[in-house]
């Protein structure tokens, strides 16, 4: 018997097939020795053999009646009942049978009751929290659509909050995210200050603090009336610097020659007018301030000329000139025209430019109805060429190309439906540009070109992700201190990362390495959806086909990747404090150590938890547990490291209910209680 009562089916069986033999093997025995002390014949000879295997048969007989009649129901019951406690709306698979057949009726009266039980709580809470669920998903939208990068963090600096353009402006930070410190994403002694020292009433407090190369400017407000709470917003002060700082120098290296010069041109002029007055003739003397006021004339004039194209480069370099990806703006610029039709088709390569995006999708609207007007062809393509330190964004038609003057007039046109209703020729001056028309080789195809500011950025943008189903968790701030020994802490209150690992092979020890490692987040009993770890690894060896088989990755699916110990660096910073989850840990902690990064936390395996919870039960693989905790994987998803990790914390989670109802509360009493689990069944585990 095991310690929960039932017996393993596997020592069950054995005992029953032992007994069984032994009893027919001693009932063998006994009826030779009979035949040869009374050699019976006939029919009591027979009673005799059959009388002597009776007992065996018997004993075969009352254990397989009790196996289909009693454990097996028994297993499937504690299957059914261990499923209900992890998700008490999972689906019914194995009603009572054979002796337990009677509960049934019991058993569904106290499911029914349980669910309606919470039904009704539910409803009870629902009520109670509409408006406020209203409000939340007011501010939800707020946030996600607020373009001001925010964050929230409790009394003890962990993240509670954050938007979509805090995760776009730390992207590829893995110090963002729900339950982690502050500390770990903004490591600056002066913001910890400054967190100390803001005032309670929610007065703002500036910083200036140095992020990952740039300098950003935190602006801190402690929430009034909360337990502590800080909001944090940011914005990039480093690109404002570069920017105009520049600009600003020169112009404060121009002003005093300016004056200067302007001095030196005023006392020449008045000496000479002061030579007429007094009727004074000296030719020597009036050639000598001629050429002084001429002199300094041109280079005044030089100055100003000088600053004037100071001016308008801080302009142009402005908030008003973004970058720009060039597909995305000819998609802009086809539905201004017609979101009917396609008008405008792109060819070529697509590039970064800089440039004010509204004002050109007006200027090239503007450009292509006055071209409608002078060309029988009403498709274009658009294309941009780069050039040195220019893009040029060239429309093109078949035809020849326009005329200067058609062009002059174009430039002339007023642009009314931009503020201040400028000219063609302001939208081009604001980008320091001009237009012109020019004819392809060959002579078939013609096209307007127009310079623009290009950018040092490559590749195509980052897809927009879809909200986050998760940003904030307010509960955060109900968890326990950072600096609570981790031994007591409660097992909802722990920050888990879930991951695995999958491999060239089984034989680590023998060569075989890691090719892709997923990993997802659990905070406060909660699993965060978005904010995952998935990386391919390069793994410095061909990757058996056997292998492939199993999760899908080719050779060519880790060409490019980073080598394992660079992963793994990502990976150390993405856990943080967190403790690791795993199914089946001992194979992928090993996977991962002895790489050059340590991994000195505690380890939690999801297989040795079922084992000690479950020790009668047969099958404690991932996809036994999946079935018979009701998880599904999505398609495509089993055998790959995000996919895996995302069950195992989903699996940890179902296990959750069942440890605490056994009084197993803290991460030190699980410790003991899968250690247990450990020793008695993965002495010799990989």
């Amino acid at each position: 018997m095991t310690r929960n009562g039932l017996p393993k089916r596997q020592r069950l069986i054995g005992l029953w097939l032992l007994l069984s033999g032994v009893s027919l093997f001693g009932g063998a025995i006994f009826a030779a020795w009979l035949d040869a002390q009374l050699s019976p014949t006939g029919p009591t000879r027979v009673a005799l053999w059959l009388g002597s295997f009776s007992g065996g048969a018997t004993i075969f007989l009352v254990g397989l009646l009790l196996e289909r009649m009693l454990f097996t129901p028994l297993r499937h019951l504690q299957v059914q009942l261990a499923r209900l406690v992890a998700n008490p709306d999972a689906r019914d698979e194995h009603p009572p049978e054979g002796w337990l057949k009677g509960l049934g009726p019991d058993l569904r009266k106290v499911r029914e009751s349980w669910r309606i039980d919470r039904n009704q709580l539910a409803t009870a809470h629902a009520d109670g929290a509409r408006s406020a669920a209203k409000i939340r998903r007011e501010l939800e939208t707020l946030l996600q659509v607020l373009e001001t990068p925010l964050l929230l963090c409790d009394h003890h600096r962990r993240l509670m909050l954050f938007n979509q353009a805090a995760e776009d402006f730390f992207v590829d930070n893995t110090a963002l995210g729900l339950g982690k410190r502050l500390e770990a994403l903004l490591p600056v002694a002066s913001l910890q200050q400054a967190l100390s020292q803001l005032p309670t009433d929610g007065s703002p407090r500036e910083l200036l603090a140095p992020c990952d190369n740039r300098w950003l400017k935190i602006v801190l407000r402690r929430v009034p009336g909360s337990d502590g709470e800080t909001l944090l917003t940011f914005s990039d002060a480093t690109a404002s610097w570069s920017n105009e700082m520049g600009v600003r120098a020169e112009l404060a290296t121009k002003l005093p020659l300016l004056r200067q010069h302007t001095a030196s041109l005023t006392s020449a002029a008045d000496a000479l007018i002061q030579l007429r007055h007094n009727g004074a003739e000296n030719p020597a003397l009036r050639q000598r301030f001629e050429q002084v006021i001429q002199e300094e004339g041109a280079t005044l004039g030089n100055n100003v000329g000088q600053i004037g194209q100071l001016l308008d480069d801080l302009q142009h370099q402005g908030e008003r000139l973004t970058p720009m990806w060039s597909n995305d703006f000819w998609q802009a610029l086809d539905e201004r025209l017609d979101p009917a039709h396609r008008l405008i088709t792109p060819i070529g390569m697509p590039a970064w430019f800089k440039g004010d995006a509204p004002a050109l999708i007006v200027l090239f609207d503007s450009l292509v109805k006055h071209l409608n007007s002078h060309l029988p062809v009403s498709h274009f393509e658009g294309e941009i060429c780069l050039g040195n330190k220019r893009v040029y964004l060239d429309l093109i038609w078949q035809g020849s190309p326009l005329p200067e003057h058609e062009l002059a007039k174009w430039r002339r046109q007023p642009l009314p439906s931009l503020p201040l209703n400028p000219l063609v020729s302001d939208v081009l001056r604001q980008h320091a540009s001009d237009i012109w028309s020019l004819a392809d080789d060959g002579g078939l195809y013609a096209r307007l070109r127009l310079p623009l500011p290009a950018m040092e950025r490559v590749g195509a943008p980052r897809e927009t992700a879809p909200p986050r189903p998760e940003f904030h968790d307010f509960g955060i701030a109900d968890l326990p201190p950072p600096d609570e020994a981790l031994a007591n802490r409660a097992l909802r209150s722990l920050e888990v990362v879930a991951f695995d690992t999958e491999t060239t092979g089984l034989e680590l020890r023998r060569g075989d390495t890691v090719i892709s490692l997923g990993a997802c987040r659990v905070v406060n009993a909660r699993l965060l959806a978005s904010e995952v770890f998935d990386q391919k690894v390069d793994p410095k060896r061909p990757i058996p086909l056997n292998s492939t088989a199993i999760h899908g990755l080719t050779d060519a699916d880790v060409v490019g990747a980073p080598p394992l110990d660079i992963v793994l660096a990502r990976f150390r910073d993405y856990v943080g404090e967190a403790v690791l989850l795993a199914h089946n840990a001992a194979f992928d902690m090993l996977a991962i150590t002895n790489k050059g990064v340590v991994f000195d936390l505690p380890v939690i395996d999801t297989l040795l938890i079922s084992r000690a919870l479950d020790e009668a039960l047969d099958g404690h693989d991932l996809d036994s547990l999946a079935k018979r905790y009701d998880l599904a994987f999505p398609p495509g998803t089993r055998h790959t490291a995000l996919g895996d990790a995302r069950v195992t914390a989903e699996l940890w989670l179902a296990l959750l209910p069942r440890l605490e109802a056994r009084g197993v509360d803290t991460l030190e009493q699980l410790l003991a209680l899968q250690a247990n689990a450990f020793d008695r069944q993965d002495a010799s585990a990989p």
